[in-house]
């Protein structure tokens, strides 16, 4: 049987924007597109355990200082706003940007108050996430459309100016337990995995093809990309406790076993042999989210990282 999925032959390198501060966001996206990256990703929450910058208004601020890049969220909370709100304010990201945003998107639930601010259910959240898929390609359409579902109910109604590309921007669907596979076989353009080893990756992309299949999807271009928190340093143990220390502080919980598992650690040959162990599995694409400073990973990333990929192929 044939896959149903077309991966790309290249693979792409992107980062996550860490800045906050105006000045700084202008300046690390303008370096990361200068140093060779290929696309820039931003995370997205309401309300979480440490301040956050909204995401698609984020993107539309580095949109107007980028004109390379491809522009991602990893990930887009989409349960917690009604898709309408979300296809228009998707919809003006990609008309500005000039057609290179891509909408990773997941269902969250680490932190139960931000669905209770938004008033949803945190236990809708799978079922609200997959109607609002729908709901985001009928308004991309450019068509007036109508929607009448078991959470969404609206129309005819048109998102005018529509986004740049002819049906609107990819939808990436992340996440690491069943019903993301799911959702990214059935429903999506692409994958995003979070808290993933390369042996994981081949499976949770073996469950989305079987998946794809089911649903009748075939010669699907599909995007697989890996969300991988990075720390780039010449001791491996020192990298290991920054990363467990930080992100135990960012998720209020501890990391020093999920560190050493699931984050890119220590000297970038070492990096560079985890992430083809990705690339076998059939990751096309890494989303690198450092945890360290700016200045040292761009450094590190233009001299050690971005010459060697370009030389990996699948």
């Amino acid at each position: 049987m044939s896959d149903p999925l077309v991966l790309r032959d290249t693979i792409e390198l992107g980062a996550v924007l860490t800045a906050q501060e105006p000045a700084q966001v202008r300046g690390f996206a303008r370096d990361l597109e200068g140093a060779g990256f290929d696309s820039i990703w931003v995370g997205d929450h309401i309300s979480f355990h440490v301040p956050i910058l909204e995401s698609l208004t984020l993107l539309s601020h580095v949109a107007a200082v980028t004109e390379r890049v491809t522009l991602g969220t990893s990930v887009y909370l989409l349960p917690l706003r009604h898709p309408t709100t979300t296809a228009k304010v998707a919809a003006t990201v990609d008309h500005l940007s000039g057609g290179r945003l891509r909408l990773g998107v997941g269902v969250g639930g680490e932190f139960p108050p931000e669905f209770e601010a938004a008033g949803v259910p945190v236990t809708e959240r799978g079922s609200r996430a997959n109607e609002a898929i729908a709901v985001l390609r009928k308004l991309w359409s450019g068509e007036r459309v109508a929607h009448e579902g078991r959470h969404f109910r609206f129309g005819p109604v048109q998102i005018a100016p529509p986004p740049a590309r002819a049906g609107g921007p990819p939808i990436l669907v992340g996440g690491r337990k069943a019903p993301a596979f799911r959702r990214a076989g059935r429903l999506g353009d692409g994958y995003i995995s979070h808290m993933c080893s390369p042996e994981m990756y081949r499976q949770n992309l073996d469950e989305i093809r079987s998946q794809a299949t089911a649903a009748g999807r075939h010669d699907v271009p599909f995007d697989t990309l890996a969300f991988v928190f990075t720390i780039l340093g010449d001791d491996y143990t020192a990298c290991h406790k920054q990363a467990a220390d930080l992100l135990q502080m960012i998720y209020a919980r501890p990391f020093e076993e999920a560190a050493r598992k699931y984050c890119l650690l220590g000297r970038p040959a070492d990096c560079l042999e985890q992430m083809r162990r990705f690339v076998d599995a059939g990751c096309r694409g890494f989303i690198l989210s450092p945890l360290m400073s700016p200045d040292e990973f761009l450094a590190r990333s233009r001299e050690e990282l971005l010459p060697a990929l370009r030389n990996f192929r699948p």
